[in-house]
């Protein structure tokens, strides 16, 4: 079977997927009990024609697949693919290169070094910066806190890559109570325990700290789109000594747009920064990036030498910054993406994101019922309609018409509609519908 004709089968079913998003519903509509049954196949024991394979595998899918990739999903700030990104990641799959260095992947290695700089150029952030291309914003903090730990225990004269976390100095991790679970996690990741994580108002951090501390602060809270007081904070904290690190995983991006950049005002002056490539750059998943002032710290904390390796002088090799080794080469989609769009582009996109979530906002606002706990400040908004057994039930009205699809989150106690726009394509058409989905959800929950 040759690459030319199951390639061309897939690429038919995913040009017709792409190209029926904005009429197809949202939401999946094949339930557990169908998808187990199609897909719950014995092992086979001989094989099949490949393009076969490729059009059972659509079919046995059908009908449960999430519309993320198109406009009218607004929900867990999940982004889109725009084309260039996705052409480049079909190309990524099918050159097939072991990005962990130069010599297992030349052109990847060199683009992941142009990627570097134009993402430091775009974000605003110190150009003498060090940066990895990983998994997401959660594999983003992990090797920030990497870095981290390296810098304050070796300040503390111990070496954690030699001697390890056992009678080590304790690094105590702060975060403001707007804080992202993937915060949890990677403290679990990298050893320092959850019992040493302390959440605390932002006001309150400058005088908890004290020794080895690492500091998370908030671009762009989850719920709301809220940053933390960045030009107030950073130099408090790193006055105390304390490492500060930025979960920007969508609010990063801010930088990237006149209009909402002053939200972020100061960010640049932390330790370390975390983001999505593949929440508002609009790439494939799954994309991160992780920045590091300190490059010595970051690339101490991860590199490796072996004598079967071929290492570079010349080049970076990515195996001395992230922490995956057999990874894929997620440069060449963000490359691409950032090419298609240039820097205006993007700023479009963060502009038209931010427009959706506040017509939507606005919009549903307006009707009777509805609660805006939240206007939208960036891309993310808040809704609630009456008590929370019925915002719930609106909810679920509204993924089941499949006209949007929205998710829910508990804010100050209520149980709310978070309304996240990510989408390259959403637009403000994509925003009228989404009202006009909770309007008739609103007429059918009073039924």
């Amino acid at each position: 079977m040759s690459y030319r004709e199951v390639l061309g089968v897939a690429q038919e079913i995913a040009v017709e997927y792409l190209e029926g998003l904005d009429q197809e519903p949202v939401n999946p509509r094949a339930s557990l009990e169908e998808l187990r049954q199609r897909f719950g196949l014995p092992l086979p024991e001989e094989g099949m024609d490949a393009s076969q394979v490729v059009s059972e595998l659509a079919r046995q899918a059908e009908g449960g697949i999430l519309g993320s990739a198109g406009g009218r999903f607004f929900g867990w700030v999940i982004g889109g693919s725009v084309p260039a990104a996705l052409g480049a990641d079909w190309l990524t799959a099918a050159w097939d290169q072991a990005a962990v260095m130069y010599a297992t992947g030349p052109a990847a290695a060199v683009v992941a070094e142009v990627c570097g700089v134009w993402l430091k150029d775009l974000l605003g952030l110190p150009g003498e910066s060090s940066f990895a291309l990983v998994t997401g914003c959660q594999m983003a903090h992990v090797t920030c806190m990497m870095a981290a730990r390296h810098r304050l225990l070796a300040n503390q004269g111990w070496d954690v890559e030699a001697d390890g976390l056992f009678g080590a100095p304790k690094i105590r991790v702060f975060a403001t109570d707007i804080h992202h679970g993937s915060i949890h996690r990677a403290v679990k990741m990298v050893g320092l325990g959850l019992k040493n994580l302390h959440s605390l108002p932002a006001e309150q951090l400058v005088d908890a700290v004290s020794g080895p501390a690492i500091v998370v602060l908030q671009a762009g809270d989850i719920n709301r789109g809220v940053f933390d007081r960045f030009e107030e904070l950073i130099p408090a904290l790193k006055a105390r000594g304390a490492w500060v690190h930025i979960d920007g995983a969508f609010g990063l991006w801010a930088k990237a747009s006149a209009q909402y950049r002053p939200l972020a005002a100061g960010l640049e002056r932390a330790d370390s920064w975390a983001t999505d490539g593949h929440k508002w750059l609009n790439v494939p998943y799954d994309c991160g990036y992780a920045f590091v002032r300190d490059a010595e710290a970051h690339r101490a904390s991860l590199s490796h030498r072996a004598s079967y390796l071929t290492h570079a002088s010349d080049v970076r090799d990515q195996l001395d910054w992230n922490p995956d080794w057999s990874r894929r080469a997620r440069g060449f989609a963000t490359y691409a993406a950032i090419r298609e769009m240039g820097r205006s582009g993007i700023e479009a996109m963060r502009d038209r994101c931010c427009e959706g979530a506040r017509l939507s906002g606005d919009g549903a606002g307006a009707l009777p019922g509805v609660e805006v706990l939240s206007q939208a400040m960036l891309n993310q908004g808040l809704l609630a309609v009456g008590d929370d057994a019925r915002t719930e039930r609106v909810m679920e009205l509204v993924n089941a018409s499949g006209e949007a699809f929205l998710t829910g989150t508990t804010y100050q106690g209520r149980r709310a509609i978070r309304v996240s726009v990510c989408n390259w394509q959403s637009n403000a058409q994509d925003a009228a519908r989404c009202v006009a989905a909770i309007a008739l959800a609103l007429d059918g929950e009073a039924v």
